[in-house]
């Protein structure tokens, strides 16, 4: 058991054990002695600084990980021994060899230090390979014959970070991030800036600096990127409240209507009597619940990282999971979708005929429409022209005013009546049967056709599209 200590390395606080503790602290003091006589110590230990708690950063899976040895060995043997530089061997003689590290993979920063107006092109020449004059040139070309350069200049200049420190810099051409290069480029640095020093016309400067401090194009660059950030703030409130409120919609909605049946919502009961599948209201709502609502969470999520610089990450895990938890929603809607989808694949027809007979003296026919007292039995909700009715037993049948009715002139003296029930189904002889079970009358009487302008089924044929 292990005593812990709590440090701030480059103003980021670690939890480290105490023997992994002592031996970063004098693998600091070892580098700082190494560089007590260097011209920018101060900013070379500065970087290391923050290379190191990088890396430590990289190696942690959540902020309460305690940092033990063995990181310490492997941030060691990423930066390089201190013996390199000259230093007490023997304080580090446990420690692992440093190892030649291939060059890392390149990231694309704008190189201010090389810029005409934003450094997108130096930095896509690092990044790229290219010569910066080249993609100057296609740059150019673009925005005169098409347009499209400038926009897409102007869209990197603002999303594309500026290399800033050494270690953005060393990233930015893909060299390793440790001791001797960071040191090698804080040198160039100073190198330069002395060069520049010395060879500087003093008093055209402080004509410049009078007139400006800063040149057109960096002014033009500070104004787009506050408006873009502006705008990129009111997007972020914008994508919290779109999120938020779907978020607690879907809560709501999950918990009254689809687990706790406390709020009734009309149609909701005919979901057993449109619904082809076994799964019952509560899967479903459960499975809409994660397809809408993850994608609405991440939304919610990127509006809060947009707002808030230093927001939290939820971690990989979470990600995948909720990633893994949508796709498994996606697949069960489309699975059930398709099922219902196959309930209506096929339509049935069962057919009657019947030969009517009447007095010879009658030369006219009557044909009238009845209705009967199932209209005021009805609920008000219907779905596909059907809604609920209750017989005189109060027995629950499904009902429906979808009747065809057509005229034709018999080619003999023989009047008759045919009736065609339609229903759909999953196969053909299902959708005939179904067809079968739908209940309609008529009678004759005298030189009358008495027609129902309704049909009805039992509520376990489901709605199935019948029709007369």
């Amino acid at each position: 058991m292990n005593k812990t200590v709590n440090i701030n390395l480059a103003n980021i606080f670690f939890h480290i054990d105490e023997e992994a503790y002592s031996k970063l602290r004098r693998y600091l003091e070892a580098i700082k002695r190494s560089f007590a006589n260097t011209t920018g110590n101060d900013e070379i230990i500065n970087d290391i600084e923050a290379r190191i708690a990088e890396l430590f950063k990289e190696k942690m899976e959540n902020d309460n990980q305690v940092i033990t040895q063995k990181e310490v060995d492997e941030v060691i043997n990423i930066m390089g021994q201190p013996e390199d530089y000259m230093v007490d061997e023997d304080i580090f003689e446990d420690a692992p060899k440093a190892t030649t590290s291939p060059n890392r993979v390149k990231k694309l920063y704008r190189d201010i230090d090389s810029k005409y107006i934003g450094g997108v092109c130096s930095g896509l020449e690092h990044y790229l390979g290219f010569d910066a004059l080249w993609i100057r040139l296609i740059f150019i070309f673009l925005a005169v014959f098409t347009g499209f350069g400038f926009i897409a200049y102007i869209l990197l200049w603002i999303l594309v970070p500026e290399a800033a420190t050494t270690s953005q810099k060393l990233d930015m051409k893909g060299e390793a991030v440790n001791i001797s290069n960071i040191e090698r480029k804080v040198k160039e640095s100073i190198d330069e800036v002395t060069s520049k020093v010395k060879n500087v016309d003093y008093e055209k400067v402080g004509n410049q600096v009078k007139s400006s401090g800063k040149t057109f194009f960096d002014t033009i660059g500070d104004i787009i990127m506050f408006l873009f950030k502006v705008f990129a703030k009111f997007i972020g409130i914008l994508l919290i409240i779109i999120g938020a409120s779907t978020l607690i919609g879907l809560f709501i909605g999950f918990f009254t209507v689809g687990i706790l049946d406390m709020v009734h919502i009309p149609g909701i009961d005919f979901y057993d009597m449109m619904s082809s599948t076994e799964a019952p209201i509560w899967l479903v709502s459960l499975l809409s619940f994660f397809a809408i609502g993850i994608p609405f969470f991440f939304l919610l999520y990127l509006g809060l990282k947009i707002l808030v610089n230093n927001l939290k990450s939820i971690g990989n895990i979470a990600k995948f999971s909720l990633l893994g938890l949508w796709l498994m929603s996606i697949i069960g809607l489309t699975v059930l979708g398709i099922k219902q989808a196959s309930a209506h694949a096929y339509t049935g027809s069962v057919s009657a005929t019947e030969e009517l007979y009447f007095d010879n003296s009658i030369d006219t026919l009557q044909i009238v429409m009845t209705s009967s007292d199932l209209y005021e039995n009805q609920e008000n909700v219907g779905i596909n022209g059907m809604t609920v009715t209750y017989s005189e037993d109060g027995d629950r049948l499904l009902f429906s005013d979808d009747i065809l009715f057509d005229i034709k002139k018999t080619n003999d003296t023989v009047t008759s009546i045919k009736t065609r029930k339609d229903a759909d189904g999953s196969s053909f002889s299902e959708a005939r049967e179904r067809s079968g079970k739908i209940n309609y009358g008529y009678s004759v009487e005298g030189n009358s056709i008495i027609l129902d302008d309704f049909l009805t089924t039992d509520i376990k044929n489901k709605v199935r599209d019948q029709e007369v």
